[in-house]
């Protein structure tokens, strides 16, 4: 800058000190700090300023507009001004309609029929008018003759004489003034002197107005207000006398007669109605009350009733809304003659065909007709999905049977001679895990399907055929049938059975099921070979085997902890028309009937039976492993989620945020952030630290408190949850991380 500026001072020479340094500077700082610029700049603007133009006799200094010119002739040039007079537009009044009655002839002629009736009502209502005026006017000086409060001097005073005219002259402007004359004489009465009148008889009033009537006469008011400065230069003279201006009014109804206002003084016929039935209702109450304190004092035999009344009346009512029927479920349970319940869940690998094995099971014991199957059919080839349509017996939802994969628990039911099974289809994809985990947390049982095609097993072996045998273990599912599918594609290949059938018999045991407990079963689920008939082909027949229908008949349920507090997990929640809350799950522990009060947790709000639902058909009563359908009453549905436990109020499950677990590791596990699932509940946690390393035969500590812990090995950990949830001793928990199920065990 300082360079700059002495580059500009040798430029301007002589003339340099005639500018700042700080005009200078700013120059340079305008100019990007161009001394050329800057020096012509400073040059035009302060040494040697250009002269102005203006020229000394043009205008005066003040004079800052030009001289005014007239409106013509400053809009003289726009568009529609000066119209020739053959172009202006003439005006032509329209014509009127002819005089009468709907087109009827005027003052000449033939009277109408019509004419003729309406002026016969005319006649008639003038006649009722005049008698209604007559009545009103007898009235009026009965009304006079009614003893009151004395009038005061002063309001005397203040009353102006009316003025009468005769009736012949009086039109309906006469009306109007009368009316308003008669109101303002009144009102001046009851006020007693505070408000003025409108018109006096000799100055206020104009000198064109008719003479007024009697105060008697009835019409619609009309007020007439100060005429405007306007008004009177264009109508009268400024000297004539004006019309002053009401300031005050009187309060409604002062002027009304006796007989009138006391029309209004007795209750109305709806007060009376109204009245009447909260005097009923309040004997009802009272009477009700009464019998309670005879019944409390025939129980009881105390004397002091009222104070032990009051004390009651304090608590809460704790009585169930829809009343129950106190049954005993157990007795009634083991009466009951009917087919066991059992639940069993579908797994394995994508693709495997878990949904079109369990399509054709529906279909060949007539659970769906073949008139289902057939429109199904056509509505897949129609997308190019024609080998999906016994699938779609159990995907029901639009994306499922797009893209052709199970994507949440589809479930349906089907009954034996013996048995009534609920089958549970789980998705088969590893995004869906914890869907999986939610139907595997509801089996008795679990059918493990196998893609025998070549290759399909292998690559299955190694995804989710391995993970959902893992799974189900740890969800306490100890019975397993194998169903190999896809068998026909390799002609029956007894070969491959035995493959197959060694490689998985070798994993299920390493996972911890007994051999015992492992049936395998050939299978078609596209033909439905060996599923409930046996297969008829020539190449299947060295299976002499069970039926997959045959070794679910075989497999006995889980034992029912019938004696337990009540434990049921939500499963789903929907509305309904029976109740605005309405639930479904499968009743872990315990038993329930109808009008029973709930606690649901973790929001900890009752709520009660209204009523149940088993197989599609009302019921009194459920009991442990069945899939029930509960209509509550009573409660909010904001505060029912998918995942929350429903249990006994006397015996409520705790809510808790952080846990101890003794689990079997699938995957190096510690301290680190975790996903936790119990059923349909996860939520984030983190495992704090790893208490112990155990024995997986005999339980005992090998190592206290691990940095990890090794795959296939079983520790003891602790985990803390983000929120509180519903957990307690003996429930099953998956550990997940980074989509992948890293641990699994018992609270």
């Amino acid at each position: 800058m300082d360079a700059g500026t002495a580059q500009v001072r040798a430029a301007l020479g002589v003339e340099s000190s005639k500018v700042t340094t700080r005009q200078i500077q700013e120059a340079l700082w305008y100019y990007y700090y161009d001394v050329d610029k800057s020096v012509v700049y400073l040059t035009t603007k302060f040494i040697a300023p250009a002269p102005s133009n203006k020229k000394k006799g043009s205008a005066s200094e003040g004079e800052i507009y030009p001289q005014q010119v007239s409106f013509a002739a400053f809009f003289s040039d726009m568009p529609w001004l000066n119209i020739p007079k053959a172009r202006e537009t003439v005006f032509i009044e329209p014509p009127r309609p002819r005089g009468g009655l709907l087109g009827g002839s005027s003052t000449t002629g033939k009277v109408s029929k019509l004419q003729a009736l309406a002026a016969a009502r005319k006649k008639k209502a003038d006649n009722q008018k005049t008698e209604q005026k007559q009545l009103h006017e007898a009235t009026q000086k009965l009304s006079s003759l009614s003893t009151g409060p004395k009038q005061t001097e002063s309001a005397k005073e203040n009353i102006r004489p009316p003025t009468v005219v005769p009736k012949e002259t009086t039109d309906f402007g006469d009306v109007a003034a009368t009316n308003t004359s008669q109101r303002m004489e009144s009102e001046t009465a009851k006020v007693g002197g505070q408000i003025q009148g409108r018109f006096d008889s000799t100055t206020d009033r104009p000198a064109d107005l008719p003479a007024l009537t009697s105060p008697s006469s009835i019409a619609t008011p009309f007020e007439f207000a100060a005429p405007s400065p306007f008004a009177q230069a264009l109508l009268g003279s400024i000297n004539s006398p004006t019309i002053s201006t009401q300031r005050n009014f009187a309060f409604p109804y002062m002027n009304l007669t006796t007989s009138v206002a006391d029309a209004f003084a007795a209750p109305s016929p709806d007060d009376v109605v109204l009245k009447a039935q909260s005097q009923a209702s309040s004997k009802k109450i009272a009477a009700n009350t009464a019998k309670k304190k005879a019944e409390s004092g025939s129980k009881d035999g105390s004397k002091d009733e009222g104070a032990t009344d009051g004390v009651k009346g304090l608590k809460i009512d704790d009585t169930p809304l829809p009343k129950s029927k106190n049954i005993d479920v157990l007795k009634e349970f083991s009466k009951a003659k009917s087919k066991k319940s059992a639940s069993f869940v579908v797994v394995g690998h994508v693709d495997a065909g878990k949904s079109t094995l369990m399509g054709r099971l529906l279909l060949d014991l007539n659970v769906v007709d073949q008139r289902t199957i057939q429109k199904y059919r056509k509505e897949a080839e129609s997308i190019g999905k024609s080998s999906f349509a016994l699938a779609w017996v159990l995907d029901q939802r639009s994306e499922e049977r797009s893209r052709g994969v199970t994507i949440d628990i589809a479930t349906n039911k089907f009954e034996t001679e013996t048995t009534s099974f609920t089958i549970l289809d789980a998705p088969g994809h590893r995004d869906f895990i914890p869907n999986m985990i939610a139907g595997a947390s509801q089996a008795d049982f679990a059918i493990l399907v196998v893609d025998a095609s070549t290759g399909a097993f292998e690559a299955g072996l190694k995804g989710q055929t391995r993970e959902h045998s893992l799974l189900i273990r740890s969800m306490g599912v100890s019975r397993v049938i194998v169903a190999i599918n896809k068998l026909d594609t390799v002609g029956w290949s007894q070969e491959r059975f035995d493959e197959i059938s060694q490689q998985v018999s070798g994993f299920l045991s390493a996972t911890g099921f007994q051999l015992k407990n492992v049936s395998f079963v050939p299978v078609s689920g596209l033909h439905g070979d060996n599923i409930v008939k046996r297969s008829t082909d020539v190449a299947a027949s060295w299976y002499n085997g069970k039926t997959l229908v045959e070794e679910l008949e075989s497999s006995e349920p889980m034992t029912r902890a019938l004696h337990k507090p009540l434990r049921l997990t939500i499963s789903e929640v929907y509305r309904s028309t029976q109740s605005p809350v309405t639930v479904s799950g499968r009743i872990d522990a315990g038993s329930l009937q109808t009008g029973d009060a709930l606690l649901v947790q973790p929001s900890g709000e009752k709520a009660y039976v209204k009523s149940l639902e088993l197989d599609q058909e009302p019921v009194e009563w459920a009991v442990a492993g069945q899939n029930v359908i509960i209509h509550l009453s009573n409660i909010d549905p904001i505060h029912v989620r998918v995942g929350d436990i429903i249990c006994d109020t006397k015996q409520p499950i705790a809510c808790i945020d952080t846990f101890t677990a003794k689990v079997l590791a699938f995957d190096i596990l510690m301290p680190m952030q975790v996903d936790v699932h119990r059923g349909r509940l996860h939520t984030a946690g983190q495992i704090l630290e790893i208490s112990a390393l155990l024995d997986k035969t005999k339980g005992t500590v090998l190592k206290k408190k691990p940095r990890i812990v090794k795959p296939a090995s079983v520790a003891r950990v602790v985990v803390k949850m983000a929120t509180k949830v519903p957990l307690e001793a003996g429930q099953r928990v998956v550990l997940r991380s980074g989509g992948e199920t890293v641990a699994a065990g018992l609270l």
